[in-house]
């Protein structure tokens, strides 16, 4: 069975891994496991995060290969992203400040801008 079948048959509820085997070595752990997080996802939401991975987090790329919308697709990602912790944690009081032309970045990403527009705004930023 692999993580997609055993996500179906749980069909979202959460569970616990009790036993796994090494395939190359035969040697069996019992305990207790809890999946990864990506594989208590269901189905539908591993792809486009798959597919988010591999447009490289572009937005616009995601809206070509779903035919949907931006706000739709910022909507799924907000819903998977509720689902998943993240390691860091940043303190309310002290937000970290976003690293310089990271608004750039993210205008280029979206489309907003050519790549020689974002250049020019990085140099002029230096």
């Amino acid at each position: 069975m692999d993580w997609q079948e055993l996500t179906d048959l749980t069909q979202g509820q959460p569970f616990t891994v009790e036993r796994v085997r090494l395939t190359g070595s035969g040697i069996t752990v019992e305990g207790a496991f809890e999946p990864p997080q990506l594989a208590q996802l269901g189905v539908d939401d591993q792809v486009f995060v798959a597919a988010f991975v591999r447009a490289h987090g572009s937005i616009k790329e995601m809206e070509r290969i779903f035919g949907v919308s931006y706000p739709t697709i910022k909507s799924r990602l907000n819903r998977i992203a509720q689902r998943l912790d993240f390691a860091e944690h940043v303190d309310a009081a002290e937000p970290e400040p976003a690293p310089a032309g990271a608004d750039v970045i993210d205008r280029l990403q979206r489309g907003e801008i050519t790549a020689e527009q974002a250049l020019a705004e990085l140099e002029r930023s230096r």
